[in-house]
């Protein structure tokens, strides 16, 4: 294991997970769900992406889907920012992806990952994906996925959804403000086209450590953002 990445694992461990489902129980059964295929793509690495996803905003019109019926069929309240990945980049403009074939998560890790990755579906692409072209095996994708995850602090979710002025600037440097050693260039913010917020990439160096991304974010951050709340 690399020694930042075992540092930033015991860390996490007394750590509080700012956006944990506040209620998760993992289903008695789980769905089946082979890891897929795709094409190949062997590049260097050149750093990591630490997705995270807003659940409200992708619940939105997925309340009676039965693919989503985990992290959308429950109350509105039930999950915050959630896992989307950690995701391989390389040194340009593209990105390593299924780089091998990758066995399948086992069931004991897809229970351990389901209430941060609350997808089974989710957790078998972004190993098939993602996980191979940096980690042996999918334990211990998941295991350095779940421990960045849970290193992530929060601004106040409610207050900012009640700012009408809010920028995606403004809440790039509250998010940061929670995160020691995280300032706003380091992250990306995604929005929809309404300007509602969809999901925060953490731009993450070959020892997985918060870095500046290498895109221009400049007209992005005089966006307006609008963040769903999801009736909370």
């Amino acid at each position: 294991m690399k020694p930042a990445l075992a540092l930033l694992l015991l860390a996490a461990v007394s750590a509080a997970a700012g956006a944990q489902a506040i209620s998760c129980r993992v289903p008695d059964r789980l769905p089946a769900s082979p890891p897929p295929d795709g094409q190949a793509r062997l590049l260097p690495i050149g750093g990591y992406t630490l997705a995270l996803s807003w659940s409200p905003e992708y619940c939105r019109f997925r309340q009676q889907s039965s693919e989503d019926r985990f992290q959308c069929g429950g109350p509105a309240s039930r999950f915050g920012f959630v896992l989307h990945g950690l995701w391989p980049d390389g040194r340009g403009d593209l990105w390593p992806q299924y780089c091998r074939k990758g066995v399948a998560v086992p069931e004991p890790v897809l229970r351990e990952t389901l209430c941060v990755m609350p997808s089974v579906e989710l957790q078998q692409h972004e190993w098939a994906k993602h996980g191979v072209c940096a980690f042996r095996m999918p334990d211990a994708y998941f295991r350095a996925s779940r421990a960045l995850y849970a290193a992530v602090r929060y601004p106040d979710m409610d207050a900012l959804s009640r700012n009408r002025d809010l920028r995606v600037a403004s809440f790039a440097a509250a998010f940061a403000a929670r995160n020691p050693g995280l300032r706003p260039g380091m992250m990306r913010v995604s929005i929809d086209t309404k300007g509602w917020l969809e999901e925060v990439l953490v731009c993450l160096d070959t020892r997985f450590r918060p870095t500046a991304c290498r895109q221009d974010r400049a007209d992005q951050d005089r966006r307006p953002l609008r963040i769903w709340r999801g009736g909370r």
